[in-house]
């Protein structure tokens, strides 16, 4: 069993989600439901986290980078066993929408995040 926590830049990629297709888009119903699902596979990774792929770019496939898939969006996380396979943590890095430019994206994300 994993802890799933998130880092601050994820919570605020949450909240980004949120508010653009509740204010942009004005679906405020479409926005909670679409957060929520975020939330729900992301509470998933508590089991396995690592049956996702390594994401394929460096240098965060050899820091152990990996992609979920959530509708259009991806969650980008980083699994590190404590004492076993059976107990580690998960860090949820960035939740990104599907169609930006990734790269661009992770690159804005502080390195501190990827370390071990």
């Amino acid at each position: 069993m994993y802890t799933v926590i998130y880092t601050r830049i994820a919570e605020n990629d949450l909240r980004e989600i949120y508010e653009y297709i509740a204010f942009e888009l004005r679906e405020s119903i479409v926005a909670q439901r679409q957060v929520n699902r975020i939330i729900d596979a992301i509470a998933g990774l508590d089991h396995m986290p690592e049956r996702f792929k390594l994401y394929d770019s460096e240098p965060w496939r050899s820091k152990g980078l990996r992609v979920m898939p959530v509708n259009k969006y991806l969650v980008f996380y980083v699994p590190s066993a404590i004492y076993s396979d059976d107990m580690g943590t998960v860090t949820i890095i960035r939740i990104i929408y599907g169609g930006r430019d990734i790269d661009t994206q992770l690159n804005e994300t502080d390195a501190e995040f990827f370390e071990a």
